[in-house]
């Protein structure tokens, strides 16, 4: 029941040795999204790839070749209009946001054909997944870590202070445009897995999860990679056997696992907060257990 179908079928095997590579890529940059408080520009780019990757199939290109101009578009569009009009981050994105949203549906809708490639672009097929797709989304992969492994002290002084970025001898902005360089990698790579609808779940969750527990960088990407496999390991038993959509029913694992443990952290911290108070009476009435 939880080996056999991995045995079985070799599309159930792709799929979670693609899922695995998903998780890890988006632990990693969902980390640093998660730090500096990025997961509204993340959901951002996640969508707003929909019209270039709709453009792309329109024309008979590769969705890859689209969801990389759409990312493009997006980045250089939220800061020319935060930079330009003087309007805030939050708005700049939103304003993106929602026009390359609205522009990819109606790119969508001039064509009846497009209502499968809609959902597989939304929603992933991971359970078609290729050898072609895994070889890719572990190139993005190894991008990704040699970006956060080489740029790990300023995207950490970045989480934790712009000015304090600078006065290290860092740009903020450059490695902040670096950060969501990789954010927009880990999403064009993965949205054929999961979709650019479910991408934001794996980047965040796994990554939330992490940080309830850890106090290094290091442990959070360990603890978020762990998270992200188990997910992608329960989502496709999940949709083997109840017949479900493979990558909603990862991402919906994600977002239990992370409910579950911070419901064990905040019982935790309960408790600890209980005791301390029992032991700091005890001290205060050092007589009265006596009678």
């Amino acid at each position: 029941m939880f080996i056999e179908p991995f045995v079985a079928n070799e599309f159930m095997r792709l799929a979670l040795f693609a899922g695995v590579l998903v998780a890890v890529t988006c632990a990693i940059a969902g980390t640093f999204v998660v730090l500096r408080g990025l997961a509204f520009i993340g959901d951002a780019l996640a969508h707003g790839v929909l019209p270039g990757i709709a453009a792309a199939i329109l024309f008979g290109f590769s969705g890859m070749i689209g969801a990389a101009i759409g990312s493009l578009v997006m980045m250089g569009g939220v800061s020319v209009v935060s930079r330009r009009l003087r309007l805030s981050g939050d708005t700049a994105i939103g304003l993106l946001f929602v026009g390359m949203l609205a522009l990819g549906v109606m790119i969508t809708s001039r064509s009846r054909t497009f209502v499968g490639d809609l959902s597989r672009i939304l929603f992933g097929e991971i359970l078609g997944v290729s050898i072609g797709d895994i070889a890719l989304q572990l190139g993005a992969l190894a991008i990704v870590t040699v970006i956060a492994f080489l740029a790990r002290r300023p995207f950490l002084l970045l989480c934790v202070d712009e000015g304090l970025t600078n006065t290290s001898g860092f740009s903020s902005r450059l490695f902040h445009n670096l950060l969501l360089m990789i954010v927009a990698i880990t999403v064009i790579a993965s949205f054929q897995t999961v979709g650019t609808l479910l991408v934001l779940g794996m980047l965040v969750a796994p990554a939330a999860t992490g940080a309830l527990f850890a106090r290094r960088i290091s442990t959070m990407i360990l603890i978020a990679s762990v998270v992200g496999a188990i997910s992608t390991y329960i989502g496709l038993l999940i949709s083997y056997h109840f017949d479900l959509a493979a990558g909603a029913s990862i991402v919906l694992s994600a977002v239990l696992v992370f409910a579950i443990c911070a419901s064990f952290s905040e019982m935790r911290k309960a408790v600890r907060e209980n005791d301390a108070n029992e032991h700091e009476h005890q001290h205060s009435h050092p007589g009265s257990h006596f009678r």
